[in-house]
Order: structure tokens, then C-alpha cells, then sequence
């Protein structure tokens, strides 16, 4: 099986700063994407940033020139830094991930259980 651990969440005031790490650990022969999802309270969840395994990344408007996605392929780990957070940034964070299993051919979705990220005005 293969898990996706996220840490690093909290409460912070606004204008801070946070970093979100993410480890896939398990059966795993080589995840491609890698992507960080938010869901505020009564919001859809909605794509923050996401990250290829080449390292192409893509970021919803919101957060563009504040959050910054990277990854460690040799670790499975995935990050993302949060700067000059605002209150409407806070949310449960989860961590997802397209993994291919030791012995398949094709990717299976993966999501982390979230990590609360908390800004205070």
C-alpha cells in the first residue's frame, strides 16, 4: 500500500509563513504529479499547486509570487512554502499524488488526511 503523510500546518498570523511537507512512503515505483489541494470550510476543494516530476509546476492565481511547490523525487517528498499568508488562505491542506506500484503499469490517485494551516488577521 502507499501512504502520503503531509506535516507542518499550524496557525500563524497573517503576513507569515509556513512549510507543508508531504512523504509518500510504501510500494512505489515513481509518482508522477504531485499536487498540493486546499477545502475552507463550506468552499469545494480547489487546486493550490502542482508539480510534474520534471518540475514543471502550475499555481492558482491566489497564491501565485507567495506559495512556492518543490520536490525531492529521491525522497517522494513534496513541499510547499507559504509566504505573506493572508486569512483567506486558511484551510485543511492535502497532499496528492498519481503513484506507480511496484509492479503496475499504470498510476493510482493518492490524497494525504490534511494538515489545518490557520491564518489569523
Amino acid at each position: 500500500q502507499v501512504q502520503l503523510v503531509e506535516s507542518g500546518g499550524g496557525l500563524v498570523q497573517a503576513g507569515g509563513s509556513l512549510r507543508l511537507s508531504c512523504a509518500a512512503s510504501g510500494s512505489i515505483s515513481s509518482i508522477n504529479a504531485m499536487g498540493w489541494y486546499r477545502q475552507a470550510p463550506g468552499k469545494k476543494r480547489e487546486l493550490v499547486a502542482s508539480i510534474t516530476s520534471g518540475g514543471a509546476t502550475n499555481y492558482v492565481d491566489s497564491v501565485k509570487g507567495r506559495f512556492t511547490i518543490s520536490r525531492d523525487n529521491a525522497k517522494n517528498t513534496v513541499y510547499l512554502q507559504m509566504n505573506s499568508l493572508k486569512p483567506e488562505d486558511t484551510a485543511v491542506y492535502y497532499c496528492n499524488a498519481d503513484v506507480y506500484k511496484l509492479g503496475y503499469n499504470i498510476p493510482y490517485n493518492y490524497w494525504g488526511q490534511g494538515t489545518q494551516v490557520t491564518v489569523s488577521s
